[in-house]
């Protein structure tokens, strides 16, 4: 017995007391681990599987050219007294470019109306001759009417060479007035007043680009005619014009024709397009993106072009299964184009298909969902 009265025993009890506790303790407590905590939902933007019409484009380059382009050269010799265009002005067809000196060809007209005038009076001298020998009856001897005739018809023929002489210098005349053969805006001037020009001459004096209507000259992959040829017939085909760039539109026109060959070392097909380009957007020699509407497929299955993810299997898409939890869903695209994606199959219209956030999205996962074009001030929702 111990001097506060207990025996041994007790304190042997009582030590045995408080290690069977801690035991027990860390037998319930130590070694349990803790539970992991759950999985945040992801943040994505969605939008829903819409059934619509969706333009099939064909894009390609191009560039603009003149719907005729001339260059203007001189069809006489002479001297340029006038420049009377303005670099970069639109003229009409028929306006006065410049002047040649006319007097060298004025005066080859004067004298080719005084000539026929002269000839006129021979054959009125002929023709009284003739009357007077006619009336002498048998008086006048067959030979001398015989030649009286000849000498008005040469004189008649005379005249007639006469006026040809005068149509022809009247045309040099007025070649000496340069005029513009079609309406368009002019270009840098060639040649300045005082400088000698000849018909034989290679230099234009200007040229000149009609803008209105204007070309665009594109290309296409041969494997792609079949199927324009084929859209062609069915009715006029919209061509849109583009920056380079591909992000400011220019111009709407039409298909104007497919070029007659294909060409061998590249595998294209030229096409020719028309704009009435009334805004002048589009210039001569202007590079421009273009793209060709070729078919129009009605009640399709459409989603933003962002919604189609490529994958080791091929291509596939994020939809919102039950739970707001992401399921995989392979699916086959047709055709892309302006923001959009024409699905063949795997998506149904009314579905929900994540647009934004997949890269941190894996199958089974949470998701916290805003749709499409909410705003950022939108909050996100998750089941």
């Amino acid at each position: 017995m111990t001097k506060s009265g207990m025996p041994r025993w007790g304190f042997v009890l009582i030590a045995l007391a408080i290690v069977g506790a801690g035991v027990f303790g860390w037998r319930e407590f130590g070694s349990r681990k803790p539970k992991a905590a759950a999985a945040p939902a992801v943040p994505v933007t969605i939008a829903p599987v819409e059934k619509a019409d969706f333009l099939v484009y064909m894009s390609g380059l191009g560039t603009v050219q003149g719907f005729n382009t001339v260059q203007v050269r001189t069809r006489v010799d002479g001297e340029i007294t006038q420049i009377v265009f303005k670099e970069g002005q639109f003229v009409k067809e028929g306006d006065l470019l410049a002047q040649i000196d006319p007097r060298p060809f004025q005066a080859t007209l004067d004298a080719a109306k005084a000539k026929k005038v002269q000839d006129e009076a021979n054959l009125n001298n002929a023709k009284l001759d003739l009357a007077r020998s006619t009336k002498l009856g048998e008086f006048a001897t067959r030979q001398t009417v015989d030649t009286q005739n000849a000498n008005v018809a040469q004189l008649t023929a005379q005249i007639a060479g006469d006026q040809a002489a005068i149509d022809n210098a009247q045309t040099q005349l007025d070649y000496a007035s340069i005029r513009a053969p079609i309406a368009g805006v002019t270009g840098i001037r060639m040649v300045d007043v005082g400088n000698i020009v000849t018909a034989a001459a290679q230099t234009a004096i200007v040229s000149i680009a009609q803008v209105e209507p204007i070309s665009v000259i594109f290309t296409a992959p041969e494997q792609q005619l079949p199927a324009i040829a084929a859209a062609m017939k069915r009715g006029p085909l919209k061509v849109i014009a583009y920056t380079t760039d591909g992000r400011k539109q220019l111009s709407e026109g039409v298909l104007a024709l497919i070029n007659n060959q294909v060409d061998s070392t590249s595998g294209t097909i030229r096409l020719k397009a028309t704009f009435d380009n009334k805004d002048h957007a589009l210039w001569p020699g202007l590079s421009v993106s273009t793209r060709l509407l070729v078919e129009t497929v009605k009640d399709a299955t459409v989603v933003p072009e962002d919604v189609v993810q490529h994958g080791p299997d091929g291509l596939f898409a994020f939809v919102v299964g039950e739970g707001n939890k992401a399921v995989v869903r392979p699916i086959k695209v047709r055709e892309t184009g302006n923001g959009k994606s024409l699905i063949d199959s795997g998506l149904a219209p009314g579905e929900e298909v994540v647009t934004r956030g997949q890269y941190r999205v894996q199958a089974g996962s949470l998701l916290a969902t805003r749709v499409a074009g909410s705003g950022d001030g939108a909050e996100p929702k998750a089941d």
